[in-house]
């Protein structure tokens, strides 16, 4: 399935139809018999469980996908079906993930690709990938060059609409005005990094700009089981360096004024969020709250983030800010930009105080930062924040509301969700700072440009007027 154009609705793709069983702990999948991958070969069920069960085993970050699969089975060739151990009313959104890609398993298990419970360690297909299509989408790889290009041509097996291009290049381009000046002279057709203030210098009429919320956004971490902050980033001091933020500035600050303020680390327009307010600074209050704790001495702790610009928001800018609110209330911050490697060390071994990053989403669908910031046991941000002393972060209510609202649909679902966020708000580990806007712009005579919440640009619906 897909996500439809009003980044809510699922669409038919590879699944003609699907239906679920009432608790939502059964779902069933019926394949369109004319689906073929690139190679001309038939898409068959076996194909699916196959790719489902290599997701779920592989144990990567995307894993979550498949949490609580029970069986994934071949009813027939086009066929299947797939029971969870507990109900899940965002499977079916869940699959609509491109993660959930189905694979051609014959020629990925060629290529040295496992499924079965080894996969996580055995598994040595990362490369073979790199270099070829196991697909059935509209597109297959050309090449792919690591922070240079991603070149693709169009799939002449596909079962669907054509692609109007019948060849797509995704070039790196690191800053904004390098990408605005590739669209000016035409040399690019659409620039996805463009940030509000350098779109207004596109004054052209060969060149669109359309700027719209988006479902991303940026946050930073208190890290309270960290080796340094065990016993000092207690929940009435997070709570009160909270207070210490300016939100509004930081908006104003990191992508001038192009954003909006987000409550809980759920995007602003996802079920459950319609009601949530978002933080605001009272630097008294903190003040105030930070020595009743104790800590009026003052407090030092070390920001270790990416070196990166997402989004348009460039996480040293938003760091230097967040740096100069703390040090409004006696906390003084080192910041510690570094490569994501280096990033993904030190968060494993719980030597970062502080940290920065970004999350889009997935899917449509609450469930997945249930899953990523909820602090449940063996959650990610769990093993982050609270590193060796769990203890520190764990609010055990939240599993419960999840899976309250995974057994929920519709507006009972979403009630759950927004009590959920607001666990979330009060856990003040993860704080959300801005949800930037996305500027779409592309030449004028390219059509069918969007944004979608799990596949970002749609390209196969794009053209040349």
């Amino acid at each position: 399935m897909t996500l439809g154009a009003d980044n809510k609705t699922l669409e038919p793709k590879l699944a003609a139809s699907w239906e679920h069983n009432e608790n939502f702990t059964e779902f069933t999948f019926n394949l369109n018999p004319e689906a073929v991958f690139s190679d001309g070969s038939p898409v068959e069920a076996s194909d699916v469980v196959w790719t489902f069960e290599r997701l779920r085993n592989l144990k990567g970050s995307p894993s979550f996908l498949m949490d609580g699969t029970q069986s994934i089975e071949a009813v027939d060739a086009h066929t299947v079906k797939v029971t969870v151990d507990a109900p899940n009313s965002e499977f079916l959104n869940k699959v609509s993930a491109p993660y959930t890609g189905i694979l051609n398993a014959e020629a990925a298990m060629a290529g040295g690709a496992l499924a079965d419970e080894t996969a996580a360690t055995a598994d040595g297909a990362e490369g073979w990938f790199l270099e070829n299509s196991v697909g059935s989408g509209p597109f297959v790889l050309v090449n792919y060059a690591p922070e240079d290009e991603l070149r693709l041509s169009r799939n002449d097996s596909y079962y669907g609409t054509a692609p109007a291009f019948a060849e797509v290049v995704i070039t790196q381009m690191q800053d904004s005005v390098s990408q605005a000046q590739a669209l000016e002279t035409g040399s690019v057709d659409i620039a996805m990094q463009i940030d509000a203030d350098t779109a207004k210098s596109l004054d052209t009429p060969d060149v669109v700009t359309e700027i719209i919320p988006s479902f991303n956004f940026v946050y930073f971490a208190f890290m309270p089981g960290s080796t340094a902050m065990k016993d000092k980033l207690t929940p009435q001091v997070r709570e009160a360096l909270t207070y210490a933020v300016d939100y509004d500035g930081m908006i104003e600050f990191t992508v001038g004024g192009n954003g909006n303020k987000i409550a809980a680390p759920i995007p602003n327009g996802f079920p459950g969020t319609q009601n949530l307010e978002p933080r605001a600074q009272d630097v008294e209050k903190a003040k105030s709250m930070l020595a009743e704790a104790g800590m009026d001495s003052g407090l030092e702790m070390v920001a270790v983030y990416p070196n990166d610009n997402v989004y348009g928001v460039d996480l040293n800018v938003m760091m230097q800010k967040l740096q100069q609110d703390f040090a409004q209330v006696g906390v003084e911050v080192t910041l510690k930009p570094v490569t994501y490697p280096v990033w993904r060390e030190e968060m494993a071994a719980g030597t970062a105080d502080l940290t920065a990053v970004y999350y889009a989403p997935d899917y449509y669908g609450s469930g997945q930062y249930a899953a990523y910031f909820g602090m449940t046991e063996g959650s990610t941000w769990v093993s982050r924040a609270g590193y060796q002393s769990p203890e520190t972060v764990l609010n055990e209510k939240e599993g419960e509301i999840y899976a309250q609202a995974l057994a929920a649909s519709g507006e009972e679902a979403a009630a759950k969700y927004e009590e959920l966020g607001r666990e979330l708000m009060a856990d003040n580990v993860i704080i959300p700072l801005v949800s930037p806007n996305l500027v779409l712009a592309h030449r004028a005579d390219i059509d069918g440009v969007r944004y979608s919440a799990c596949c970002n640009l749609p390209l196969a619906e794009i053209s040349r007027k």
